[in-house]
């Protein structure tokens, strides 16, 4: 069932973006990094689709990419390589005609619509395919960071645009590529986000316990020295959710109103009560 949904959110995924980038972005006269870039560009140049672009380029980034990569790579890859160009085509024959005539609206919507689709398919761990695949051998062969030439690459490409796109476009494209960039970082760790807290309290035996028991939530006690008094204690550590929160605030307050609480947001948790069951431990193992 698990990967059943995982391949249901890469089809998702490269349906969306195929809708941002063929019903808003390519009408708009957009500039994009990444294989649409290349496709944009050489479209101009030569007239040739984007689409068809995109699909020969995703097929030979697909076949290097699996002999450097490997056979895991390519299972993780192959329904983006394959589906993306076909999706974008179909979308640009449906819907030829622009939907906005409003630049600004084009890049917002189609920035969210992209976002979105590159999140759902990061999300599950898969691969959008076409330039994400240069950095990942790089990465492997000459030891170059991911994001270092995935930059590099994306610069040249905008650069490129740029000779025929004009300022104003690539500043449109500057707001896109800041749109699609956090609404990918949101999707991606969209409920897996939660909140440590922090509990300093002379009465910390009595607030662990409670916490434990009243909100079945795991503690970790961290030895502690008193800056000014010099005394030697526990703070207490905790991750919740966010609706938790309350009930904690209510709890220490409670049994110790001169507690200090710090709280903070995480983007991930993982491990036992989160990404896996919870476990009841006997008294006496660690916890």
């Amino acid at each position: 069932m698990k990967r059943m949904v995982n391949v249901g959110s890469v089809f998702l995924g490269n349906t969306l973006s195929a809708l941002g980038i063929g019903a808003f972005l390519i009408p708009a006269g957009m500039m994009m990094g990444g294989a649409t870039g290349i496709g944009l560009a050489v479209n101009h140049y030569t007239g040739v689709p984007v689409s068809a672009t995109l699909a020969v380029l995703n097929v030979v980034l697909f076949l290097a990419g699996t002999a450097v990569l490997g056979k895991a790579f390519a299972l993780m890859t192959i329904i983006s390589t394959f589906y993306s160009p076909f999706i974008l085509e179909l979308v640009q024959r449906t819907i030829p005609a622009p939907l906005t005539e409003d630049t600004m609206l084009a890049t917002v919507i189609g920035g969210l619509l992209v976002g979105v689709g590159m999140g759902l398919v990061l999300r599950v761990g898969a691969s959008t395919g076409g330039m994400d695949i240069p950095p990942l051998i790089l990465n492997r062969k000459a030891g170059i960071p991911v994001g270092v030439s995935m930059y590099v690459f994306d610069f040249i490409i905008l650069a490129v645009q740029a000779v025929f796109g004009g300022l104003e476009r690539m500043l449109y494209s500057v707001i896109l590529i800041i749109i699609y960039t956090v609404v990918i970082d949101k999707i991606i760790t969209m409920g897996t986000a939660q909140i440590q807290a922090k509990i300093i309290s002379e009465k910390y035996e009595e607030i662990n316990r409670a916490i434990q028991t009243k909100l079945d939530r795991g503690t970790t006690l961290l030895a502690m020295k008193g800056g000014y008094l010099g005394r030697e204690s526990y703070e207490i550590m905790t991750v919740l959710s966010s609706r938790e929160l309350p009930k904690l605030s209510s709890l220490v307050t409670e049994l110790d109103p001169k507690a200090f609480l710090i709280i903070s947001r995480v983007s991930e948790v993982r491990g036992r009560g989160f990404t896996l069951g919870k476990r009841f431990l006997e008294r006496g193992q660690a916890g």
